[in-house]
């Protein structure tokens, strides 16, 4: 798709209707993984890879027969890749890893000279180990075993919600928290600055500031954002973000939401989503628990107003100008099916228009209650893509929406 027929950028809500998205198709860096290493690389299994990526087809399948755009992220990455500019950031970013040592990062700079954009771009993402890489003069090298990594693998790439997030018309290149993912922003960031079709759009936010993930932050209406603290996002991330907003000037409001600091509810949208203009799936006991503080600027961010903490959906529904926001449950109030399909993603939805949104099919009583809300749900399988703990919305960047109206 030329840049002129390519939609505009923007993502004000949610729930407007998805016009284009970043995903990235799992591929070898998930053969990466192992009993030994799958933990410190945050899987909480070993995914059958073919498998993984049959569903993650399914996964863009649906998104393109619902008229998405699909932007792939190897596609994008390799097309910068021509450009010497950006083989130039990206071979310093790798070869200024400490461990590596002078003689083997030397080394390293010039194998990833004379690769092809194509084979560098999956070498970034798939990781490349002693035994690939071939000889060295390096100690350093002498000393690996054969399949230690020279370049760590990227295995929760496909996540592509969290290393960015679209706030209106500008971009955030976010700050991730935790060391296996933290090189993942330096391939997004490549993208954002190199590729022609976004090199020209405001950046919001880089790696080099307080933690912050795209996970945490969800667009709730037009001038209204929530963003989750805990794990992965700290206060200072959030605070540094709602400044940045606002000066932009189409933020208004900004609720930091505080979230258990503990895997199961990682980022704010492993604990609820969007599906309508104001409606939400959530995690049932998360209703009456979460609470919010609310962030506003008189002057553009260079000041904040902080009132509260409240209930959050009280302070949601008072944000976005609705009287409530009709929750729609996680499983059951049944603590055993809602704690089963929340560690299943099953309120990580992604919504393609109002009352419109992908599930993975295995969270049928959430499913079932969101269908009886009135709400469209498209199933795709993700008995392997789940392992990595992420759901339709974690695995999905947004760039562009309409407007949240009516269907």
């Amino acid at each position: 798709m030329s840049a002129n027929d390519a939609p505009a950028f923007g993502v004000d809500s949610e729930v407007g209707r998805l016009r284009s998205v970043m995903l990235h198709r799992p591929g070898g860096e998930l053969r990466r993984l192992t009993p030994r290493n799958n933990g410190a690389l945050l899987f909480d299994g070993i995914p059958w890879v073919e498998r993984a990526q049959a569903e993650h087809d399914r996964f863009a399948g649906t998104l393109l027969e619902h008229g998405v755009e699909v932007l792939y992220v190897g596609a994008l990455l390799a097309e910068c890749l021509e450009l010497p500019e950006a083989r130039a950031a990206v071979s310093v970013s790798v070869t200024a890893d400490p461990r590596l040592g002078q003689t083997l990062g030397r080394e390293l700079a010039a194998y990833l000279a004379d690769l092809e954009p194509e084979r560098l771009a999956s070498v970034l993402v798939e990781g490349l180990t002693k035994e690939e890489f071939g000889s060295s003069l390096s100690l350093r090298h002498k000393m690996m075993r054969p399949t230690e990594f020279v370049i760590d693998p990227l295995p929760n790439m496909m996540f592509t919600r969290d290393s960015s997030v679209w706030i209106g018309d500008a971009v955030a290149v976010t700050s991730l928290a935790m060391p296996a993912r933290r090189r993942e922003t330096t391939l997004t960031g490549l993208i954002y600055h190199h590729h022609p079709r976004f090199s020209e759009v405001p950046k919001l936010y880089d790696p080099s500031l307080e933690h912050l993930e795209g996970g945490d932050v969800l667009a709730l209406a037009p001038g209204v954002l929530a963003v989750g603290v805990g794990e992965r996002t700290t206060p200072a991330g959030a605070e540094r973000l709602a400044r940045r907003a606002f000066e932009r000037g189409r933020i208004h409001t900004v609720l930091v939401v505080p979230i258990a600091q503990r895997r199961a509810t990682m980022h704010l949208d492993t604990v609820c989503t969007m599906v309508d203009r104001d409606r939400m799936v959530m995690y049932a006991p998360a209703e009456q628990r979460l609470e919010a503080f609310t962030l506003t600027s008189a002057d553009g961010g260079a000041s904040l107003s902080i009132k509260g903490p409240r209930r959050f959906l009280d302070a949601a529904a008072e944000a976005i100008g609705v009287d409530r926001i009709e929750i729609i449950h996680t499983g059951e109030r049944d603590v055993v099916t809602a704690e089963r399909e929340q560690w299943d993603d099953g309120n990580n939805t992604l919504a393609l228009s109002p009352g419109v949104a992908v599930a993975y099919e295995r969270n049928t009583v959430t499913n079932a209650r969101l269908e009886r809300a009135g709400i469209k749900v498209m199933t795709i399988p993700g008995s392997e893509l789940g392992s990595g703990r992420g759901g339709p919305r974690c695995m999905s960047c947004p760039i562009a929406r309409e407007e949240p109206t009516a269907e």
